[in-house]
């Protein structure tokens, strides 16, 4: 049994005020919000005032490449992103990568930090074939009753220009990856019409998503906003794209930004940013404003790439919020829903969220408001998936 009441506490729910509330969850499910909810039987916990927020979502990261929990590895990548791409490539069957053990050690303080959900993307090359997706699967199931851990095929070498690729896409598809990835159609594969061809029509084929990186600037990044609002309109796959990074739309001019958030809107194609060093973040108000989906991630944790991260999706919320100048509540309050119910959109989670018959996915935090709890990034005094206890006080719980 996954019943649980939650006494004391005080549920978020965006746009509304914060009040005190007991939350009863029956067969992992929310079944009932209100004050002085009574249940026999069922385990009962003190939440002594804490905040309750719904569980985070990382809608992108990259399991299959970190080293988390291991020795530490100096980073060797440089700064440009062909030196990266093959440093990562080149080193990692040195470094025992990809690793089950890595990923699962990651996914473990994910969890314990709050995170319910995971859209991960994988690297599959002809060299690596689909270790990466195995390596991951495997340490998905190791905390099957913790989060829950979605994928994308990606390539991150090329797509085109790495022969062998496309078919090796198909086959991740075809064996249950979730969504297939592309990587800057024009500046990194230099036929942008040709690796979109590629991407949406093996989306189509197999009902799968899509999850572009696009690190390209100025002109060019917004050109290509353009040509996959269009695919997506053409083919009808609105709701299942997504343009991750996205730095170009951090640092076109106002206009430019209304003009093509509105338009994302308008065909349900989704941005999600990382905060990443010091490049573009997706304006926050800008998006929201216009009514298009943002979703926020990780990105790189601990790996060949970048020696920083915790996998704190709580902590990344903060990053964005700082990096896109939000001060007053209700824009911090903005991020939060970006890296909650805007992630939850994202990976088509359906049953997500503080109402009654949503999955019971939660934590509790001690805070003020949802903006200090951004702000302040506290320790997460109890983690909920599913209606189990997973973690307390920062800590993993044991099966």
């Amino acid at each position: 049994m996954n019943d649980l009441l939650l006494t004391g506490g005080r549920p978020w729910a965006p746009g509304n005020p914060v009040l005190p509330a007991d939350i009863l969850v029956r067969d992992g499910r929310i079944a009932a919000i209100g004050p002085d909810l009574r249940a026999e039987g069922v385990e009962s916990v003190d939440l002594a005032g804490a905040l309750v927020l719904p569980g985070l979502v990382d809608a992108h990261c990259h399991l299959d490449k970190t080293m988390y929990g291991g020795p530490w590895v100096p980073n060797t990548g440089g700064r440009t992103l062909a030196g990266r791409i093959a440093n990562g490539e080149g080193r990692r069957d040195e470094l025992g990568l990809p690793s089950a053990d890595y990923a699962s050690n990651l996914l473990a303080a994910m969890v314990s930090g709050g995170t319910a959900h995971v859209r991960s993307h994988i690297d599959i090359d002809p060299e690596v074939g689909l270790r990466g997706v195995e390596a991951v699967r495997a340490a998905a199931a190791r905390h099957a009753d913790r989060v829950d851990v979605q994928l994308v095929a990606f390539p991150q070498g090329g797509l085109l220009t790495r022969p062998g690729t496309a078919k090796l896409l198909e086959a991740a598809l075809a064996e249950g990856v979730e969504n297939i990835g592309g990587l800057d159609p024009a500046g990194y594969d230099g036929d942008p019409a040709g690796q979109l061809d590629l991407l949406f029509g093996l989306a189509e084929k197999y009902g799968a998503g899509i999850d572009i990186h696009l690190h390209d600037r100025g002109a060019l990044g917004a050109w290509q906003y353009e040509l996959i609002v269009a695919r997506t309109k053409a083919t009808g796959l609105a709701g299942r794209v997504t343009i991750s990074h996205a730095y170009a739309m951090g640092e076109l001019p106002a206009d430019d930004q209304r003009r093509i958030a509105e338009s994302l809107a308008e065909a349900g194609v989704s941005m999600v940013t990382c905060a990443v060093g010091d490049a573009p973040v997706v304006p926050v108000r800008v998006m929201e404003a216009a009514g298009a989906r943002l979703a926020l991630g990780n990105d790189g944790i601990r790996d060949l790439w970048t020696p920083y991260g915790d996998g704190d999706m709580l902590r990344r919320i903060m990053q964005v919020a700082f990096r896109d100048r939000l001060v007053a509540d209700p824009e911090i309050e903005l991020a939060l829903i970006a890296g909650t119910y805007g992630g939850a959109a994202v990976l088509g989670v359906s049953d997500y969220g503080l109402a009654v018959g949503s999955a019971a996915d939660l934590f509790a935090v001690q805070a003020e408001t949802p903006a200090s709890a951004v702000v302040s990034v506290p320790a997460r005094a109890l983690v909920v998936k599913r209606g189990h206890v997973v973690a307390r006080d920062g800590r993993l719980l044991a099966d």
